[in-house]
């Protein structure tokens, strides 16, 4: 993690030598059909009858294409596919029968597809803001799974920032769906704070 935290923070120095590449700077009156890439760090938990004490700091890395939905405004309709590793450490439960006190981390990877619909507002020259909310659907690919089911539906908030197609986003995802999976009908949601850095084509 600390060498993904190094190279997170030297692709930020040096994203200013990639906007001279660009195309002119973004432009919400013009922008109909966009794609880009992601790359960014979770800070997650687990929380409900089965909950994580500590979160998970993991990785994020994905792909985006977007699609301007309106001609009047600049609405759009952004989607993609995402690795992202989310979960927690320390899980407890009061409710489930015969609980494991031995499993100490819930550490669940996921191929991730968001539908967020996006409204962007020019706030200078070349800059613009773009908060965004929409549905995700999580498939689980690899991670600790005992007591955890592998799919999540969930909901999705933030805001981006672009700037000479550079682009950077927080954003907070909460789990919809009960992703527990142990006896007693215990209930569970996962739900994590997001930071995302990537370029826009």
């Amino acid at each position: 993690m600390k060498k993904f935290l190094i190279a997170i923070v030297a692709c930020m120095f040096a994203a200013p030598s990639f906007a001279q590449f660009s195309s002119g700077g973004f432009s919400l009156d013009e922008e109909h059909l966009y794609w880009g890439v992601r790359l960014g760090v979770n800070f997650s938990g687990i929380s409900g009858d089965i909950e994580s004490d500590k979160g998970r700091t993991g990785f994020v890395l994905g792909g985006v294409v977007g699609l301007r939905v309106s001609d009047s405004a600049p609405v759009f309709l952004e989607s993609g596919l995402y690795y992202s590793e989310r979960g927690g450490k320390d899980l407890k439960s009061s409710k489930v029968d015969a609980f494991d006190p031995n499993l100490p981390d819930g550490h669940l990877n996921y191929l991730e597809i968001p539908v967020l619909i996006k409204y962007g507002v020019t706030a200078e020259n070349n800059i613009a803001i773009l908060p965004f909310i929409g549905p995700y659907l999580s498939l689980g690919v690899s991670g600790n799974y005992r007591y955890l089911k592998h799919p999540e539906v969930g909901l999705k908030v933030g805001c981006g920032v672009e700037w000479n197609n550079l682009y950077a986003e927080a954003l907070y995802q909460f789990g919809l769906s009960n992703i527990a999976d142990a006896k007693g009908e215990p209930s569970s949601h996962g739900h994590s704070l997001g930071i995302n850095i990537g370029i826009n084509f």
